[in-house]
Formats: C-alpha cells, sequence, structure tokens
C-alpha cells in the first residue's frame, strides 16, 4: 500500500512504538494520523511531532478495552477524515513490577482487556470503514515473548500469543474485506514499559541479565517495521520477528 494521502490510526500512541509509527506514517506522507491512548498529555506531544513530519493530527483520548470507546474511535476517525486506511493496533500493557501469579487480579484482567481483546474488537470495527475506503492493512502488535514461556509476565506472554494466532486466523479478511492483517513480534525494546517491570525506573532482576547481552532495539526499528508490512501486498496472516541481536565481544 502507497502510504502516501492515507488515514492512519495508531493505539498506545503515546509514547515508544506507538509514538514512533506515528510519526513514522507521517513522513511516510499519510494525510492524517489519529492517536489513540489513555494519556492525552503524553498524546498531544505525540501530535506535535506528526504534525512537523507533515501530517494532520487528531488525538482522541481512547481506552482499548472499552469497546464503546472503541467504536467511537472509528467513528470520529470515518466522520472527520472521510476513511480509514491504516490502523496500528499497538496499545498494550503488562504485569509492571508485580509478577505472575501475585499480579492483582484487577491488573491479569485489564493485560487481557487491553492487550488481547482491544486488538480483536479494534481489527473488527476497522473491517467496514476499510471496505467503504477501498481496502486496508492492520499491523498488530505482539511480542518475541509470544513464542517461549515467561512465569514473571505469564499473562504478558499468553495475550500476546493469542494475537499471533488471531493474526494468522485473519488471513481470509483479505479476500472477504481487502484488509492485510499483519503482526510484528518485537524483542526487547527501549521503551517506559520495559523500564516498568522494575522499581525506581529500571528493568526488573529477571531481565537485566537478558538486557545486558544484547543490543537493545528502539521504538523506530519496530516502526520501520509496521511500515514495511503496510506497505506488502503479500503481507496477509504474516507474522514478523524483530529480534535483539548479540552484542559483540568486549561491547
Amino acid at each position: 500500500m502507497d502510504i502516501e494521502g492515507k488515514i492512519a490510526i495508531v493505539t498506545g500512541a503515546a509514547r515508544g512504538i506507538g509514538r514512533a509509527t506515528a510519526v513514522a506514517l507521517a513522513e511516510e506522507g499519510a494525510r492524517a494520523v489519529v492517536l489513540a491512548d489513555v494519556r492525552d498529555t503524553l498524546s498531544q506531544e505525540t501530535a506535535d511531532l506528526v504534525r512537523a513530519a507533515g501530517a494532520e493530527a487528531l488525538v482522541l483520548e481512547t481506552d482499548v478495552s472499552d469497546i464503546d470507546a472503541l467504536r467511537h474511535l472509528f467513528f470520529e476517525t470515518e466522520k472527520r477524515f472521510g476513511g480509514l486506511h491504516i490502523l496500528h493496533n499497538n496499545a498494550g500493557i503488562g504485569e509492571g513490577a508485580t509478577d505472575w501469579p501475585t499480579v492483582p487480579t484487577e491488573r491479569a484482567a485489564a493485560i487481557v482487556d487491553v492487550n488481547l481483546r482491544g486488538v480483536i474488537i479494534g481489527t473488527q470495527l476497522a473491517l467496514e470503514p476499510m471496505r467503504r475506503s477501498g481496502g486496508g492493512a492492520i499491523v498488530n502488535t505482539s511480542s518475541g515473548g509470544a513464542f517461549m514461556p515467561l512465569p514473571p509476565q505469564a499473562v504478558y506472554v499468553a495475550t500476546k500469543a493469542g494475537v499471533v494466532h488471531f493474526t494468522r486466523s485473519c488471513t481470509p479478511l483479505l479476500d472477504s474485506h481487502g484488509v492485510r492483517v499483519s503482526c510484528v513480534c518485537p524483542g526487547v525494546v527501549e521503551t517506559d514499559m520495559v523500564r516498568e517491570t522494575g522499581i525506581d525506573g529500571q528493568p526488573a532482576e529477571w531481565l537485566q541479565p537478558f538486557i545486558a547481552s544484547v543490543e537493545v532495539l528502539r521504538p523506530e526499528d519496530i516502526a520501520a517495521k509496521v511500515i514495511e508490512l503496510v506497505r506488502d501486498p503479500n503481507s496477509a496472516g504474516e507474522v514478523v520477528s524483530v529480534a535483539n541481536t548479540p552484542k559483540a565481544a568486549g561491547g
């Protein structure tokens, strides 16, 4: 898909991968990027960056675990800009500084609602606006953790594994709706979410040895892969990993 002139929505756009993707879409010529997040102030900062990159920006405070809020997001996007072509289902949360199974039950439920239900319902609600716009591309954010057991973050990796299988199961939507659904699975990325796994802004102790042994990815690295998947006409059902590389000896 040619991104020039297209309308995009990015969830979890206030920071990290979502912010980097929103800016990248603007730099690639998107006409407008709708920024959906629960963090209004940080979303406004992203909006300034999107506008500086040449696109219109609309901030819609959105909790993706709230179905009515998601309905409002897609309704307002189509009403304001006349269509929808690109969706990055990126919003996500983890156990934070707590571990499974001591993570509060309410937090565990929220992880499922944001990371998995938000992706599923967001994809479903995007289909008709995209079909009316002549087709579209959806990229879901999963995680490298979707492919391995991770006991301290058991709920998080379970939801991310669900995103992988959901994405693969959406392959037929290309024929039925003209919508390609794909998925990016980042390794460890320099984001606030990683720092929030521990205390005092440091990654959790169980994560630190791995971080010390690899090159940590930047949000822009993941945004670049999202752009590739949006452009790729053969990406329906694709699940693409962006892995960390080991540090060079002595690095």
